[in-house]
């Protein structure tokens, strides 16, 4: 049996579902009643029957996961060596640590939250279990790590500690340039 576009029951007269191959594109004639086309226009197939088409729905699912499970698993680097997810969780902290010594900048609290979420999905996505990002987020040293890169950057961008102005300034800056760090800020 050929393939072909499958026209829906609702398009065709009667609830058929003609297979039909198209001879030029852009031209499609429904089946007479007397089941004569002219050639030149489409080329009636067969008719399928709707339990048949059912049931070779049904093995498609079962295909799927038979080549997944036959396939090697990819080995999945740390979480602590994915660039994209700890660039996020660096910049989260660097606005948090932001809002939380300037006083005339706040977080936008419901968008992180946001972003945390897409970033959680992200990783599942990939392939990393819940277990694995929630051991990854405990983890202290992970935690030592991404708060050392933030503290690095507020530094080399000017920031003192006894000098809350200092970190306006960049929060300014960030939110100006409109980078993922200014995303999670809001001027007051």
């Amino acid at each position: 049996m050929a393939t072909g576009p499958l026209i829906p029951a609702w398009l065709t007269p009667r609830g058929e579902s003609p297979r039909l191959r198209a001879c030029r594109p852009g031209r499609i004639t429904r089946r007479s009643p007397l089941g004569v086309e002219p050639r030149r226009c489409l080329r009636v197939m067969d008719q399928v029957h709707p339990m048949k088409e059912a049931s070779a729905m049904k093995l498609i699912p079962a295909a799927l996961i038979a080549a997944t499970l036959a396939t090697p698993a990819a080995a999945l680097e740390p979480l602590s060596q994915e660039k994209y997810i700890n660039d996020r969780l660096i910049a989260a902290r660097i606005a948090d640590r932001i809002r939380r010594t300037c006083p005339s900048i706040d977080g936008r609290i419901l968008y992180a939250y946001g972003e945390a979420r897409k970033l959680k999905r992200y990783a599942e996505s990939k392939g990393y279990s819940r277990a694995e990002i929630d051991a990854f987020l405990d983890s202290r040293p992970d935690k030592q790590r991404i708060y050392a890169v933030a503290e690095d950057y507020l530094t080399r961008q000017g920031a003192k500690a006894a000098e809350p102005e200092s970190f306006c300034r960049i929060g300014r800056q960030e939110i100006a340039r409109n980078t993922v760090i200014g995303s999670l800020l809001v001027a007051k």
